[in-house]
């Protein structure tokens, strides 16, 4: 599984950020995926992450 940002959406609020450090890092006015294909053990967070992004700009993709 990973996760995909749609740039077109993200507004760099932060809150992926600060749901999964591990694997976002807000930029202004864009977030920088660090890791889009995460494991089992980050899916709570990336989660979590994906909920509230307040632009629904995060998917998890599963392969």
């Amino acid at each position: 599984m990973r996760v995909v940002v749609d740039p077109d959406l993200c507004q760099g609020h932060g809150m992926c950020e600060m749901e999964a450090p591990d694997v976002f890092e807000s930029g202004r006015d864009s977030v920088t995926i660090l890791q889009p294909e995460f494991p089992e053990s980050q899916r709570a967070e990336v989660e979590a992450a994906v909920r509230y992004c307040p632009t629904q700009a995060l998917t998890i993709v599963e392969d």
